[in-house]
């Protein structure tokens, strides 16, 4: 980008990072740590797409003054990434793409690291980013919780903190400065919609959890089940259980679920993976495409795809191309000007009515 339009669009952003909503705050070819590159997925068809707008309103923004570090130049430093999932779900994948192509765009310097979805990795791995040089940090965090060693390492040397599409059980501009992704709760009101939409407001409904001990999990079954009790009392969640948000893993619970529940009505699955494992299952039962209703949530292409093969009725979309707006908010931050604490990402939805047509936005 030349430098006079990256000076307009962060000056766009600042203002939108400045009035972003708070809200009470998800998800992959394998691959090794990736601790020196400054962006080998640059360019990838992970990396493209529609980029993350975000929501209006207003909230609590934080200053470099408050947190407590000092203003640097983003161009000069070194910037630590660590994910959390192995790339085993398209999320994940264009998630890092994305990371990784705007610090080469933006020819910043990038330690990546992969944890390979074990929570006491990530700990050592960002541990590791911090003592490699790290000037900031970029956190797509594994779990909620646990994140005291590392916050207490990071505060000691001021590096700023920006989480992304999960949030951490911490304080705002004290433990880390913002937390950028979807509203959860949201996402599962509307994939309720969807759902009362599809059965008609009837019947009995299974819910493929998310990984436990994540607000994404949380949020998104409390956000389905208030809408399902406030506008559907007719229709009944009559099934549990994780999914781990992993295809084989939704796969083998939906096995279980027809075994137990032959006429079920409809799965809510909280992300696309495990709907698509439901896919597998209700296929390997000799289902009809339709024949029992789906929700998902996250936007892969496959499960758009499903969309236009009858198999699932809806998707809400929940964006991982943090990569622009991340870097934005840490531009903004270390220059000095507010950044909103809670930075909420607008999320579309894919439906019979524009799944074939919108497919190419599809990650």
């Amino acid at each position: 980008m030349k430098p006079h339009a990256r000076t307009a669009a962060r000056t766009l952003l600042a203002v939108a990072l400045s009035a972003s909503l708070a809200l009470a705050a998800g998800c992959a070819k394998s691959e090794d740590d990736d601790e020196g590159s400054t962006g080998a997925a640059a360019g990838s068809e992970e990396a493209k797409g529609s980029e993350q707008e975000v929501s209006g309103g207003s909230g609590p923004t934080c200053v470099i003054g408050d947190y407590g570090a000092e203003e640097i130049d983003l161009a000069g430093a070194t910037v630590g990434f660590s994910q959390s999932e192995k790339e085993a779900n398209p999320f994940r994948i264009a998630e890092t793409a994305s990371i990784k192509a705007e610090a080469e765009e933006r020819g910043v310097e990038l330690l990546a690291a992969n944890a390979q979805s074990q929570f006491s990795k990530q700990i050592s791995d960002v541990q590791d980013l911090i003592a490699k040089g790290a000037d900031l940090l970029v956190i797509a965090p594994l779990n909620s919780d646990g994140w005291d060693p590392v916050l207490k390492s990071a505060a000691d040397k001021k590096i700023p903190i920006v989480t992304i599409d999960r949030k951490i059980n911490a304080e705002p501009c004290k433990d880390y400065v913002s937390f950028i992704g979807s509203d959860f709760t949201e996402q599962g009101k509307r994939a309720a919609d969807k759902m009362i939409e599809a059965t008609g407001g009837k019947g009995e409904i299974a819910i493929l959890l998310g990984t436990p001990g994540n607000n994404v999990t949380t949020e998104r079954t409390k956000g389905f089940k208030d809408r399902i009790a406030e506008k559907a009392p007719d229709v009944k969640v009559v099934f549990e259980q994780t999914g781990e948000f992993a295809r084989e893993k939704g796969q083998q619970v939906t096995e279980q679920l027809i075994q137990s529940n032959p006429e079920i009505t409809g799965i809510y699955a909280e992300n696309d993976e495990m709907g698509l494992g439901a896919v597998n299952a209700l296929k390997g039962a000799g289902k009809e495409p339709g024949a029992v209703k789906i929700v998902t949530i996250d936007g892969t292409r496959n499960a758009v795809q499903g969309i236009v093969d009858g198999w699932i009725d809806a998707v809400i979309e929940s964006n991982p191309r943090f990569g622009p707006l991340a870097f934005e908010t840490l531009d903004a931050f270390t220059q000095g000007e507010e950044v909103g604490q809670d930075i909420v990402i607008k999320d579309s939805e894919y439906t019979a009515d524009n799944a074939e047509a919108d497919l190419g936005k599809a990650f």
